[in-house]
């Protein structure tokens, strides 16, 4: 493992279309790269943000078909720089008309590392009327993910996941230093929880916690959080964007803090069976 890793949040405000997605992106990836990054991430839903089933089922296609998923892959090659692309809807299996919301991990040479389907799906009613049904359109996935890249074991979760720590500790347990929670955070679960959770999930598993997010108010009349945070593993928060605008958030991780995070407090380690009565 290197002994730092330097790396780039981009904070966007998705359209509903991936053309003009890739063309937002494409300025603040650059931007990354120019500053030194060595890992470039972007947030949840980074293709395309379309709330509104009869445009989105006009829209979504394939991870082959999508030109911003393409797009990023041609970027990542240009720049040389693997870019974690927070997550794209994407259609999986042939006849099923449900996508999937998958964090896609490219490497510098623009093939594909790894990829994750967000397990834990959005369902919920909020007190000021606001109501998401994502299973409706999206089919969770089953199986938590810890790749390698830039010499760095990176465990992967998506927005919704920050709320069930099991899966942060599985990453952990599974040796992950980095994992990136990329997000689309509406704003009162925003303003009320974002931080906290994130700060928590780092302060449990000893590890850096990277949250590119979305913000500001989208086509499909959705608004989201923006903020975009990297946490270190003792709960501090490194760096941080104030606003909900299109960004670019660039911190260096000091890979040695994972160790001394977990030497101090061996929390992975203290696991016992309990029974319920």
């Amino acid at each position: 493992m290197p002994d730092t890793l330097k790396a780039a949040l981009i904070q966007l405000t998705t359209p509903a279309d991936q053309t003009a997605a890739f063309a937002q992106a494409v300025p603040l990836i650059e931007r990354a790269a120019a500053e030194g990054a060595q890992l470039i991430l972007t947030p949840e839903c980074s293709n395309l943000m379309e709330i509104r089933k009869d445009q989105k089922a006009l829209k979504v296609t394939t991870a082959e078909d999508d030109v911003c998923v393409q797009g990023y892959r041609d970027l990542a090659r240009r720049l040389s720089v693997p870019i974690l692309m927070g997550s794209a809807i994407i259609l999986d299996k042939d006849g099923d008309t449900r996508a999937v919301n998958r964090t896609l991990l490219i490497g510098a040479d623009g093939e594909f590392i790894d990829a994750y389907d967000k397990v834990h799906l959005f369902d919920v009613e909020l007190a000021n009327g606001e109501s998401y049904k994502e299973s409706h359109g999206i089919i969770g996935g089953a199986r938590a993910v810890v790749a390698d890249v830039a010499g760095v074991k990176l465990g992967m979760s998506i927005c919704y996941d920050v709320r069930f720590a099991y899966l942060f500790r599985m990453l952990a347990k599974a040796g992950a230093s980095v994992i990136t929670t990329p997000a689309a955070f509406t704003v009162p679960t925003g303003k009320a929880h974002w931080e906290v959770l994130l700060r928590a999930r780092a302060i449990e598993t000893g590890a850096f916690v990277l949250a590119p997010a979305q913000g500001g108010l989208h086509e499909d009349g959705r608004k989201t959080w923006g903020h975009s945070l990297v946490i270190g593993p003792w709960g501090e928060v490194i760096a941080a964007l104030d606003h909900d605008r299109p960004d670019v958030l660039v911190a260096t991780l000091d890979l040695s803090e994972v160790a001394k995070a977990r030497a101090a407090l061996p929390q992975l380690k203290h696991d016992r069976d309990i029974t319920l009565s």
